[in-house]
């Protein structure tokens, strides 16, 4: 029983919690749950736990980002090496975004997705308008940053954080005693990631057991070739790309980056949810892949926020798929547009909410496809969003392992660990001292 609060066994409990929701969710499902009458069960019992669980890790979010960034431009000294560590993040980050579309786009025109498959452009759908370039950029900077807190607005936390971190560096002496707080602070905000990874396997459980109750398998069946193909695109980029990518530029094994990233990969697939897996992510690169806190707590939170290659996956095979359904020959200048626009628009809307379908939009409309066809492709973006989401966050440590081994930030000796090392502390407080 005592195993089951054990932090030494979170993925295995968490495993078993994805297991037992998989499989009552399929049992309800087929006794009739549908997402406009899911049941008791999976619409009040399983919502109720699900939300309980996801709230309590977005209510980490904003303190985590702020005070991880803060504490890792601050701990950089020297605001030049700030500029080189952002560059090279940036670089990375846009540039395996480009990949990834163009490796959706090249399968989808391989297997001639949507060929053969009925359109019905009937389907209801909105969403909300693509903002123009002009507001995008200037929505990057807070004008309140405590207002940007409040509403969640993480591309406006991350600039005030990095100004502030800088500002950090320049203060001297009293920087210096604001990062020792800062420091502490993040300590803090950490042991409560540990305290509330106990509850993960219920909170598992309840999630998929309620996407599996109300979608079903007969969703995918009536687009089994285009989740087929995401699903393909998304384990290529996340198992090929990324682990060419860190060979190359790191010399590090693929296969143990996977293994000390296993637990996270599993976490972020049963929430679906970047922000909720941030972080695990964040405790897990330092002190199981061996990423040093200064670079992680700045590459981590950034690449939550602007990093979506399962996103871009999705988009490219979702343009091909429905452009051949309706016999519309995009070409070559097309296939461009696309790739360019859902790279650059990954960065630019990253803080819209509903990102995914607004990015959509923004690609279908750049090349002229109607809106109502998103809703047709909608019924299995929830199972394809749990798979994107692992993927996001794999990109997430990828770079950030990338950076750190390029800037002498990194620890072999934690990479190598044949045991996770963060699972191994305790949730017995430490003595404190009174007054």
């Amino acid at each position: 029983m005592n195993s089951i609060f054990d932090p030494r066994y979170l993925t295995r409990n968490i495993l078993i919690g994805m297991t037992l929701g998989g499989a009552i969710g399929v049992v309800l499902n087929q006794m009739g749950a549908t997402p406009d009458n899911p049941g008791f069960i999976a619409g009040e019992l399983f919502q109720f736990i699900g939300d309980i669980f996801v709230r309590s890790l977005q209510v980490l979010v904003v303190p985590l980002v702020l005070l991880s960034l803060i504490v890792g431009t601050a701990s950089l000294d020297d605001v030049r090496k700030l500029g080189r560590i952002g560059v090279k993040t940036l670089i990375f980050y846009i540039g395996t975004t480009a990949v990834a579309i163009s490796i959706a786009m090249l399968m989808a025109v391989l297997f001639r997705a949507g060929s053969g498959f009925e359109l019905n452009l009937e389907t209801a759908f909105s969403v909300k308008e693509s903002p123009g370039l002009r507001e995008v950029l200037t929505n990057v900077f807070p004008k309140n940053p405590f207002a940007s807190m409040a509403e969640g607005n993480m591309l406006q936390v991350i600039v005030f954080a990095i100004l502030f971190g800088i500002s950090m560096c320049l203060a001297g002496a009293p920087g210096q005693r604001v990062l020792d707080l800062a420091r502490d602070l993040n300590e803090v905000v950490m042991k409560l990631v540990v305290v509330l990874m106990i509850a993960a396997p219920f909170g598992v459980l309840a999630l998929v057991g309620k996407t599996f109750a109300i979608q079903g398998f007969g969703t995918i069946a009536a687009l089994g070739q285009y989740f087929l193909l995401v699903l393909g695109a998304l384990l290529i980029h996340a198992f090929m790309t990324y682990g060419i990518l860190l060979k190359v530029f790191t010399g590090l094994s693929p296969l143990r980056f996977f293994k000390q990233m296993r637990r996270v990969q599993l976490f972020a697939f049963s929430t679906a949810s970047s922000n909720a897996t941030l972080p695990l992510n964040l405790e897990n690169a330092q002190h199981n892949l061996g990423v040093n806190r200064s670079i992680g707590s700045f590459t981590i939170p950034l690449g939550a926020t602007i990093n979506m290659d399962g996103t871009a996956i999705m988009q490219g095979v979702a343009t091909v798929f429905i452009s051949t359904a309706l016999g519309v020959e995009l070409g070559i200048q097309g296939y461009l547009m696309v790739i360019l626009t859902a790279t650059l628009a990954s960065v630019g809307t990253a803080g819209v909410p509903g990102v995914g379908l607004v990015m959509l939009a923004m690609v279908f409309q750049q090349v002229g496809l109607p809106l109502e066809a998103i809703g047709v492709i909608m019924g299995v973006d929830r199972l394809l969003d749990m798979v994107r989401t692992a993927v996001n966050v794999t990109g997430d440590a990828i770079v950030s392992t990338i950076v750190a081994k390029s800037e002498g930030e990194f620890s072999q000796e934690i990479f190598d660990a044949e045991e996770p090392q963060w699972e191994e502390r305790t949730l017995v407080p430490t003595k404190v001292g009174r007054l």
